[in-house]
Order: structure tokens, then C-alpha cells, then sequence
């Protein structure tokens, strides 16, 4: 919530580092990085000079441009908390172990909101945490050849009157897990009917303010990114995905959009954010 006025926005940047502070060990003036930024303040990414700690900050592979790196934050952030935090599943490049009580790991997890940048974070990382499992996906079906290049396993008609059963098809019984990157179940509870009643029916909601009435019996967990640094081996989660990057191992989630240049830009970007619009992430370049 603002406390006062004038006040500055954004979570997710790009650019030139200008001073390290006397602590700082892994980046120097004049290092290409893109970080996620603090909430409000001196911290905030809307502003042409940002503080940031240095577990939040990323080297920027030179294949990448700052509009790309700019675009990934935040969104692989929080899918790797609902990874950690809801399903409890390690993931290799951040840690062996996840919080929590150990557990079995999913066969099957069906992602929700396949379309957003969450998502096509999470595909990834589930993909290499879980190798040989059922990665399932909700989405607009133009979005189907990226998803599958993502790692996912099958995509479904997220409109579709016969989704569940279609699900349900595809994984005998049910899925293990539910990874909501966009509050789904709260407009249709119906999509818990995709859990198998045998298996873990776990729940991993990232947190957008909706409400999810979750039924009985169903394992459920709120997630949002900063968690990730809580978890083990999460103050490394930065830096280990600017080294995914420069390897290829990782791609960016939704193409992005480069919506212009200057502060001017950045109000068209948020008025695409209340538009909806998915399968794409709006950039500005200040």
C-alpha cells in the first residue's frame, strides 16, 4: 500500500551498475545486470537509479538484451516459490532440498494459466526438477507450440467445456498437483476435479489477491517470489539464473514487447497489464 506521494513503482530492471556498495563481491562498476528491485522508495525499478541488494542482482549474459533479461525476475522468481514452497520440489540449479517436510515427488502437476510468464517459468523449472513427469497445461491454444517448447507435456484448451475430462483422459484418475500461476480456481472450483483422489492433491497458488476456496483434503500453499529467497539455497536463485541464461538453459518465459522509450512508455505498459494481456510481457526502455 503507498504511504505517501510522489512514489516510485516496478520490481523488475535492466542496466549498468554505477557504484557497489563495500560489502558487494560479485559485481563491480560498469557490469551489464538486471535485478528484482524493492518495493517503493530507492529500491524501485520505475527510476533511473535503483539501490539493490546483491542477492537480488543477475550478470547479464552478453546473448541477451537488456529489454529480455528486464522481462524475468519477478515471474522466475515466484514460479520457482511455488515449485519450492507448494509443491515441495527441489530444484536442481538452486538447491537438492525444498522446504519443508520431504515428500514423493509429483508424477503429474497441471499448470494453470499457461499463457503467462509464471507459467512458462514454471514449465521450465518442473521440466528439470521432474524429468520424467506429466507436465500438463491450461491455455490458450495459440500458445501451444511455445509451451511445448517450454518442456511441457500437453496443452489444453483452457475454454474448453470438456477440460477437465480431457485432463483426466490424458493422466488416468487425475493430477498429482495444481500449480495456479493466475488465481484460475477461483472463477472455476471445478478445476480441483483434475486432482486424483489418490494422489498427493496438492495445491500451489501464487498469491494475486483472489480469493481460492480450496476443498477439504487438498494440500494448499500461497506463494509469491520474494519466498524464494527463504528457501535453501534461494539467496543464489539470481545469479544461478543469469548462468541458466548464458548456457541456454533456460529461455525466456513469453516473448516480449517493447512498448517504447522513456516514463511515458511505462504507463502504456501498465495499461496493457490491465487489459489482461497474456502471452507476452511489455518492456520500456528508459
Amino acid at each position: 500500500m503507498v504511504q505517501y506521494w510522489p512514489e516510485a513503482f516496478g520490481v523488475d530492471a535492466a542496466g549498468i551498475v554505477e557504484q557497489a556498495g563495500d560489502l558487494v563481491t560479485d559485481f563491480e562498476v560498469g557490469d551489464e545486470v538486471f535485478a528484482l528491485c524493492g518495493i517503493g522508495g530507492k529500491t524501485a525499478a520505475f527510476q533511473e537509479i535503483a539501490t539493490v541488494p546483491q542477492h537480488a542482482v543477475s550478470k547479464k549474459p552478453e546473448s541477451c538484451s537488456f529489454e529480455e533479461v528486464a522481462s524475468l525476475p519477478i515471474c522466475y522468481l515466484t514460479a520457482a516459490a511455488a515449485i519450492l514452497f507448494g509443491l515441495h520440489v527441489p530444484i536442481p540449479h538452486i538447491s537438492p532440498t525444498a522446504p519443508g517436510e520431504p515428500m514423493s515427488p509429483p508424477r503429474s502437476v497441471l499448470v494453470l494459466g499457461g499463457g503467462s510468464a509464471v507459467a512458462g517459468a514454471a514449465i521450465q523449472m518442473l521440466r528439470s526438477a521432474l524429468p520424467d513427469a506429466a507436465i500438463l497445461t491450461a491455455s490458450s491454444l495459440h500458445h501451444t507450440e511455445r509451451l511445448l517448447g517450454l518442456g511441457a507435456s500437453k496443452v489444453f484448451d483452457r475454454s474448453s467445456s470438456s477440460l477437465i475430462s480431457d485432463i483426466t483422459e490424458a493422466v488416468p484418475g487425475g493430477v498429482d498437483a495444481i500449480l495456479d500461476c493466475v488465481a484460475a480456481a477461483a472463477a472455476d472450483p471445478s478445476l480441483f476435479d483434475a486432482l486424483d483422489a489418490d494422489g498427493s492433491r496438492l495445491y500451489s497458488q501464487v498469491f494475486t489477491g483472489e480469493q481460492v476456496n480450496v476443498p477439504k483434503g487438498i494440500k494448499s500453499a500461497v506463494v509469491f517470489g520474494r519466498q524464494t529467497f527463504g528457501a535453501p539455497g534461494g539467496q543464489m536463485a539470481m545469479s544461478a539464473l543469469g548462468k541458466l541464461l548464458e548456457s541456454g538453459q533456460y529461455k525466456l518465459p513469453v516473448p516480449i514487447k517493447v512498448i517504447g522509450k522513456g516514463w511515458d512508455a511505462v504507463g502504456d505498459g501498465m495499461l496493457n497489464f490491465e487489459a489482461r494481456a497474456s502471452g507476452e510481457k511489455p518492456i520500456a526502455s528508459i
